[in-house]
């Protein structure tokens, strides 16, 4: 005995699938339009990864002397030379303003947050007297970065936020839930606004759009060429030779892309 199949039509198909209510045949689903970036300042990286993506979270991790600040530096002189308007929260204290300027970055187009101590006073009567003490009380700095972070995206309008937590121990910085990170994905998604995470662990995983490590190949001293008073036993620091490794891209429509790898060199401001 014979069976006979019959098997419907890619019309008869579409037809069907357009005949149930919320589906959608994959055929007719549009391209996802590539979102905007903004150029890191470094030909290397941007032709790697086309640029920090607007309405993402991006994190650029490493070690001390990695490059990381360099990296940062270049991609603010980016922002504001094209007249964005960039908010820096310094969770650590270690942005410096005079390296920032030196690297091409428009200080008066960045607001930079610095986070500390909290100065509270304590009030208490004493034989009769009222008496205050200033008593200073020390927040958690990632806490102060966390809130600063927020209140600035739910705020709008800046081009780049950053926040700075790579002088804060991995320990700690591991300790911010997941759940703040899904928060400000949620927080920038459809907005023109670049979150980037500078620290030395990825910390918000899954919930980054791109995720960039950072480490140092190798460096470059020399005695300077324009004085000879430096001491014979010592060396200047002229450079670095550093690598930028693509861990994860969300960016395109390709698929992620996986550990791809770029270098560039970082000159110290006084070698021009």
């Amino acid at each position: 005995m014979s069976t006979l199949h019959v098997f419907p039509s890619p019309a008869a198909g579409r037809r069907t699938l357009a005949g149930i209510e919320g589906v959608v045949p994959a055929s007719w689903l549009g391209v996802r339009p590539q979102p905007e970036t903004i150029p890191t300042g470094i030909p290397q990286v941007d032709k790697l990864t086309g640029g920090v993506p607007r309405g993402g979270l991006t994190e650029i991790f490493g070690p001390a002397s990695s490059g990381r600040t360099s990296l940062l530096l270049a991609l603010m002189a980016q922002a504001t030379a094209q007249e964005e308007v960039c908010a820096l929260v310094d969770a650590s204290g270690a942005f410096d303003p005079h390296s920032a300027a030196a690297a091409g970055v428009d200080l008066q187009r960045v607001l930079w947050v610095r986070c500390g101590e909290v100065s509270r006073f304590k009030c208490h009567v004493s034989r009769g007297r009222l008496e205050t003490r200033n008593v200073k009380r020390e927040t958690p700095r990632v806490e102060q970065a966390l809130r600063a972070a927020d209140l600035l995206l739910q705020a709008g309008g800046f081009g780049l936020v950053v926040m700075d937590l790579g002088d804060i121990p991995p320990a700690i910085a591991r300790r911010v839930p997941l759940a703040s990170w899904f928060r400000f994905r949620r927080a920038v998604e459809n907005t023109a606004t670049a979150l980037v995470v500078v620290e030395q662990e990825v910390s918000a995983k899954s919930c980054a759009s791109l995720v960039l490590k950072t480490q140092q190949s190798a460096v470059s001293n020399q005695q300077s060429a324009k004085t000879r008073i430096v001491p014979t036993h010592t060396r200047l620091l002229c450079g670095m030779q550093l690598e930028i490794e693509v861990l994860n891209s969300r960016i395109s429509q390709r698929k992620p892309v996986r550990s791809a790898t770029t270098s560039f060199e970082s000159r110290a401001s006084w070698f021009g």
